[in-house]
């Protein structure tokens, strides 16, 4: 049964200024909370009848909120994040749930492409959104009449536009997303979770004072590591010829010492200890990000509880992500790190967290039927070391028999089933494959995958290895770094070889671009349909490709792309993308039924990729986390036979509830 009566749209006016408090230049967050709010009102409509837009000023909200009924009323505005803040945050409210214009017409027609008010008033060929003449720039404290009454006009006819708007946009929308706007929505305008300010407090004292102690050892000022130029000379100064690289949108050699290049990565080893000092301070200089989440999480921790920010269907594929503007991305937190641990529930609550295992892999290995990898996720036992045994053909193989093998076996697994190839795989094992440490294969490793001489041969005599080779970013030798290619690509190879249903289903996603994405010849595969330039998922919802066509490359072979947003911009599509997109959006659609499933005994303050946090009372610790796991692991009607699994933890501090 719906959880509400009606529907009531409204719209904030509210007071800024454009050269210090506007929401162009801070968050939500700060501006509803900062000394200086004030609404100058409201414009408020039941959606559905034939009244005209009410406004409510200012002084009169207060009383205009009490008289509803809110335990049964819904509301709806374009960016509710912000109207419906300032409800619950100034005024109290908590509706019974939340409709967004804003997040249905992202999710429909894509983050990219402008949803503003303006622009979706445009796109339904309605009236276009009104300009007031008087600007209340600037006006903190008090607004004229004539200036309100004109301010008045405008909000109602935003409010009109709004509703009609969402009549377009609610057509054929499936409760289940709306729901997790609502769900998504109220993580920030009713949060739950809370800040440890002496810890945030302790912890940037201590990397601050890390930071100084370490130019003051070395002599530098902060200036002079922050710049490339003068860094490099600190490092000839110390005998060290700066590390350099091809720059991928000039073309031209360029510096590398980004924390991320393979170069820089080799001088914090640097067998001299102050160029690894020397590295190690630029790395504590440069990494502002953390210093200023950090800082933000201090000073929001000093105005009240933690709104968590996001973005529902931010992604393509329908995933969240960080909220734009929100300055505190909590989609990257690290693990272990001090930011996660200064989260906590609030008194008398623990926080639990449950985390999907391996749920691409298996996502993938259903589509594909793969039943020997699906009947490992089954077994329950060591997903890695099963599917090494299998891949490297060793029975019996153990994380402790065959550590090498059981930790290629996992990156192929968790990685290589989307078509990557063998140098993207060795460039980014260089650098750290999908948050790993960095790897680079040896000789000897390189001979426990089944790199033999006649291997090192044959990929040595393709011109287009070489070329391939040379263009990855790498500290070693030439010799060092060949052998950790053809490790690679003996990875890739194995996993090709012990994985045909996969490339089968890449052959598949390949086929239906043009039988289907471009032609329009509708296909149903499992519980996917594929229809001219979209791909629905079990949600109902598509991953769009709009505008998709072929065209050649330099070789005479068919290159697909599709507009991606504005400006022209256009994206490549291949089978391993599609392949990615429709494990990863019903990887979403299965990760958000097992949410809804919480939300239903325990408010759902969060989620991180394939992770759900929800708030408990203390007293149900236990049982909250076997709950938590259980919805989230119960097969999907859709996917009939996969075997779900997830793992997770409770603790008052989020940082400390998976241990």
């Amino acid at each position: 049964m719906r959880p509400y009566d009606k529907i009531v749209v409204i719209d904030f006016e509210t007071a800024w200024s454009r050269s210090e408090y506007t929401l162009s230049k801070m968050t939500t967050e700060e501006y509803v909370r900062d000394p200086r709010f004030k609404a100058w009102g409201l414009c408020y409509k039941e959606v559905g009848t034939d009244e005209i837009p009410v406004w409510v000023r200012g002084d009169r909200i207060r009383r205009w909120a009490v008289s509803i009924d809110w335990s049964r009323t819904a509301i709806l505005a374009h960016n509710a994040q912000f109207d419906v803040t300032i409800l619950s945050w100034v005024y109290g409210v908590k509706p019974a749930f939340i409709f967004d214009t804003l997040s249905m017409a992202r999710a429909l027609r894509g983050v990219e492409v402008g949803n503003s008010l303006a622009t979706l008033a445009e796109a339904f060929e309605l009236p276009p959104k009104g300009k007031a003449v008087h600007s209340t720039d600037g006006m903190l404290d008090s607004i004229p009449f004539h200036v309100e009454q004109e301010l008045a006009d405008y909000c109602r006819h935003d409010t009109h536009l709004c509703e009609q708007i969402f009549l377009r946009l609610i057509e054929g929308y499936p409760t289940k997303e709306l729901k997790l706007i609502d769900m998504t929505l109220k993580m920030y305008t009713n949060p739950l979770l809370t800040l440890d300010k002496e810890m945030l407090a302790q912890a940037i004292d201590e990397e601050r004072i890390a930071r100084e102690g370490l130019l003051q050892r070395l002599g530098m000022v902060e200036a002079t590591l922050a710049s490339n130029p003068q860094f490099a000379q600190a490092l000839k100064a110390l005998g060290v010829h700066p590390p350099t690289k091809t720059s991928k949108t000039t073309g031209e050699e360029t510096l590398a010492l980004a924390k991320n290049d393979a170069h820089f990565q080799a001088l914090l080893n640097h067998d001299n200890e102050d160029v690894a000092l020397l590295c190690q301070a630029r790395l504590k200089v440069k990494s502002t990000s953390e210093r200023t989440r950090a800082q933000r999480f201090l000073e929001i921790a000093e105005r009240g509880s933690l709104p968590v920010p996001l973005s529902y269907y931010g992604a393509a594929t329908g995933r969240w992500t960080a909220a734009k503007g929100s300055a505190i991305n909590m989609q990257n937190l690290k693990r272990g790190s001090f930011l996660r641990k200064a989260i906590m529930a609030p008194e008398g609550y623990v926080i639990a967290v449950g985390d999907l295992s391996q749920i691409e892999p298996r996502v993938l290995a259903w589509l594909a039927d793969y039943d020997n990898l699906l009947d490992i996720f089954r077994s329950g036992g060591d997903p890695y070391a099963q599917f090494g045994a299998q891949m490297f053909n060793l029975p019996g193989m153990t994380k402790d028999s065959h550590p090498v093998q059981r930790q290629s076996a996992k990156s192929a697994l968790l990685g290589c089933g989307f078509q990557m190839g063998w140098a993207s795989f060795a460039a980014q094992l260089l650098t750290g494959f999908l948050g790993a440490p960095p790897k680079r294969y040896s000789k000897e490793e390189a001979k426990q995958l089944g790199v033999t001489g006649p291997d090192v041969q044959k990929f040595l005599s393709w011109d287009e290895n070489i070329k391939k080779m040379a263009e990855i970013p790498h500290t070693c030798t030439e010799l060092e770094l060949g052998i950790h290619c053809l490790a690679a690509k003996a990875i890739i190879d194995k996993y090709r070889a012990a994985s045909a249903p996969v490339v089968a289903f890449w052959e598949l996603m390949g086929q239906l671009i043009e039988h289907s994405l471009y032609k329009g010849k509708e296909y149903r595969h499992k519980c996917l349909t594929f229809r001219k330039g979209e791909i629905v998922l079990p949600s109902g919802m598509s991953v769009r490709y709009p505008d998709l066509r072929p065209d050649q490359d330099e070789k005479g072979r068919v290159q697909w792309s599709y507009a991606d947003g504005k400006d022209g911009k256009r994206t490549k599509l291949y089978a391993g993308k599609v392949t990615n997109n429709v494990v990863q959006g019903t990887a979403r659609c299965v990760m958000t039924d097992g949410m809804l499933r919480i939300g239903k005994r325990y408010p759902v303050c969060g989620t991180v990729h394939d992770e759900a946090l929800c708030v408990a009372p203390e007293s149900e610790a236990t049982e909250a986390k076997e709950y938590l796991l259980a919805c989230m692991t119960i097969e999907p009607t859709y996917m009939p036979g996969i075997p779900l699994a997830a793992d997770g933890g409770v603790h008052k501090r989020y940082g400390l509830a998976k241990g």
